[in-house]
């Protein structure tokens, strides 16, 4: 009977699956003490009007706590004993959710999740509030730092590892993927813990490559909130055999160039030498001359 009953769970689910999904684009929402914020959750189901939207929030090292939920009319919570805390609302026409919340504090800061009943409960994939009083002036998007692998990784272990050093961004609320490019599969990777760094954080994050992937161009995908224009930054990562020859090549170049350089100074240096001494010569020359013009035979000519 067990048995029976975890088919028919696991087949309820696959298709509740299917029927509702609930996408929260945004990684962070900051905001800062005594303003409000909204944050969104967009609804693909099969008739978003009769869809019950929950809210949900979790605290660090804390359960899921239920705020609210909305069918038609807006949705008020008095949270905090704050009158009209929370308010949630639907926007039928792009099958939308919006969780407004106003009078922010510190004890407001906690992940904020949307979901929605199709036989059984759904997710979105949650969005976190931070709350700040310092001022959020300045370029507070993740700034990329690559790196290829090495000459010596690919020949010893016949594999390469791409890593992306992301560094002074804020909020800490970061998200890091992976993916070939012009390929949507999101691969396996490896992610850093995030440090802060004064008033900033950083965080980095790795992508191991087999010896027939090393062929292809990869793409790190990184989601903020301030990101510019709004748009995930997407840092291509060239092939692993054509980036080692094109440091080698870089390399020649370079030490080419340099040796032109130095031949070209040295031209020069010996140019300006050989004036210095013609001057010098004529200088002596007109002094020994102009000497003996005076004093030859007494006389002056």
């Amino acid at each position: 009977m067990a048995f029976l009953e975890a088919v028919l769970f696991s087949s309820l689910w696959s298709f509740g699956l299917g029927q509702l999904t609930l996408v929260q684009t945004e990684v962070s929402v900051t905001g800062t003490r005594e303003k409000s914020i909204i944050m969104s959750c967009k609804v693909f189901s099969k008739d978003f009007s009769k869809d019950y939207i929950h809210w949900y929030r979790q605290k660090p090292d804390q359960g899921l706590e239920q705020l609210l939920f909305v069918l038609d009319a807006p949705a008020l919570n008095d949270l905090g004993g704050k009158k009209n805390k929370l308010e949630a609302r639907k926007d039928k026409p792009s099958s939308t959710s919006t969780l407004k919340i106003s009078f922010l504090e510190k004890e407001d800061e906690a992940t904020y999740y949307c979901a929605g009943c199709y036989y059984v409960k759904i997710f979105g994939d949650g969005i976190k509030l931070v709350v700040t009083d310092r001022r959020l002036d300045g370029d507070l998007f993740p700034k990329p730092t690559i790196f290829f692998p090495s000459v010596e990784e690919v020949k010893l272990h016949g594999a390469g590892t791409h890593l992306c050093l992301l560094q002074n961004f804020f909020p800490d609320a970061i998200k890091i993927q992976w993916k070939e490019k012009n390929v949507n599969t999101i691969l396996e990777s490896y992610q850093g813990n995030i440090i802060k760094t004064n008033d900033t954080y950083m965080k980095f994050s790795w992508l191991t490559l087999t010896k027939k992937a090393m062929d292809k161009e990869h793409v790190c995908i990184v989601k903020h909130e301030n990101n510019k224009g709004g748009r995930d930054q997407q840092i291509l990562f060239s092939p692993v055999k054509k980036e080692v020859d094109t440091h080698a090549c870089m390399k020649k170049e370079s030490d080419t160039l340099q040796l032109q350089f130095a031949n070209t100074s040295a031209y020069y240096t010996y140019l300006l030498l050989l004036l210095k001494s013609m001057i010098y010569f004529s200088i002596i020359a007109f002094c020994v001359f102009w000497r003996t013009g005076i004093f030859s035979d007494g006389k002056i000519f």
